[in-house]
């Protein structure tokens, strides 16, 4: 492995950054279409995880080893006594993918349809970048590869809990993700709560089955589900407040044997996003409160599972700042976007809980090769050329994000 050497000046700092990145970028398109080509679902990364020890490896990469059965921990600089962190997801979606690639998704029903392998090429280049760089790094660099973000509880919190932002401490994270709303060659930046957060609970109601010609011998429990599913959005419309957003959608249903037979059990499972801390706190209880009432008048029974509860993801102002003078040093100010707001959740929001930290949106679209699908469509596709803007940018804002934190 190569190291390079450059001089404390900012402007060879970026012209060496840059070249770097278009020397590899080609490599990391073969990684992102092999990753592409072999997704894997949320704790199931197993291939995924190999692929990217294997790399690391390769290119002589520390790596910690983790109790948990997929993800990876890698670290630059260890004996330094703090660190920066980078993340990036590694686990794809149960869709069907009905892109005409070459390097098309060859598992039935499993498809990276939310971006997470552009995400894994680009911190996959960036840490062998940086590792070519330890001469400019004053402190330590711990990259992040982290499974089941798209499955409830997440496994951020997994990570955590395995100490990844322990020895050396991690002073600051940083992470990624693609935006197929912004062209390629753009970032986008906001400060403060930029996605909501996540309250997933599945409702399980019990009843009394019976014949369908006499409801009255039964406790049918497919109209209190049905009850409690039309009672919800009152919560949203009459008790949070109308300036603070809430969304709850329940995406499943289950129940019933025959059309002639009372059901006597339903499970629902719903979500709940706000980007409002105080409405997140009171969901839960005004999700219980419902779901007891209208089983107690409808003689039913009931159960509740919080699957998991993630925070608001409310970037630092502090690391945003780093991200954004990273890539006006290298491509100018105007490539540089306030991201909306968004009702999606990321349990990268369980990380700049503890520690600053911000993601950065990274423009993935074109129209000219139809990357204009939105996340989780069966046609989402993100232009490759997104891959060497984003590591180019995460290389330097670690450099720079390691200079702050150690002054």
């Amino acid at each position: 492995m190569q190291k390079i050497k450059v001089s404390d000046d900012l402007a060879q700092l970026n012209r060496a950054v840059l070249s770097m990145a278009e020397k590899l970028h080609p490599t990391q398109v073969a990684w992102r279409r092999w990753l592409h080509s072999h997704p894997e679902l949320s704790n199931q990364e197993f291939g995924t995880t190999k692929f990217i020890t294997g790399l690391l490896k390769k290119y002589r990469v520390r790596t910690i080893p983790l109790k948990m059965n997929t993800g990876a921990l890698a670290i630059l600089n260890g004996r330094e006594k703090s660190a920066l962190a980078l993340r990036t997801d590694i686990d794809a979606l149960p869709i069907l993918e009905k892109n005409k690639i070459p390097f098309k998704s060859g598992t039935d029903g499993v498809m990276h349809a939310c971006g997470h392998d552009i995400h894994m090429a680009v911190v996959l280049g960036t840490t062998i970048l940086l590792s070519q760089l330890t001469e400019r790094l004053p402190g330590a660099v711990k990259i992040l590869f982290q499974p089941s973000e798209e499955m409830p509880p997440g496994g951020a919190e997994m990570l955590i809990k395995e100490g990844a932002l322990k020895n050396p401490d991690v002073k600051m994270i940083l992470s990624l993700h693609n935006d197929p709303g912004l062209a390629v060659g753009k970032i986008g930046l906001r400060d403060g709560p930029t996605m909501a957060s996540v309250t997933d609970f599945d409702i399980t109601v019990l009843g009394h089955g019976g014949h369908a010609a006499r409801p009255h011998l039964g406790v049918d429990a497919i109209v209190v589900a049905t009850e409690i599913i039309e009672s919800m959005q009152k919560l949203v419309s009459r008790e949070t407040d109308p300036l603070q957003p809430v969304v709850i959608t329940f995406g499943m249903i289950s129940g019933g044997k025959a059309r002639n037979v009372i059901c006597d059990k339903v499970q629902i499972c719903g979500t709940a996003r706000t980007l409002s801390p105080s409405s997140r706190k009171i969901i839960p209880d005004l999700i219980k409160r419902t779901v007891d009432g209208i089983c107690r008048a409808r003689g039913a029974r009931h159960e509740i599972d919080f699957i998991a509860q993630y925070p608001v993801l409310s970037n630092w102002p502090e690391a945003n700042r780093i991200v954004e003078e990273s890539f006006q040093s290298l491509f100018g100010a105007g490539g540089i976007a306030v991201s909306p707001q968004s009702m999606g959740g990321e349990d990268f929001a369980n990380y700049i809980q503890k520690i600053p930290g911000a993601m950065f949106r990274l423009g993935v679209r074109n129209n000219k090769i139809g990357a204009t699908e939105p996340w989780h469509s069966d046609k989402f596709m993100a232009d490759e050329r997104s891959i060497f803007y984003g590591t180019a940018v995460m290389t330097m804002a670690a450099l720079k994000g390691l200079r702050e934190i150690v002054k």
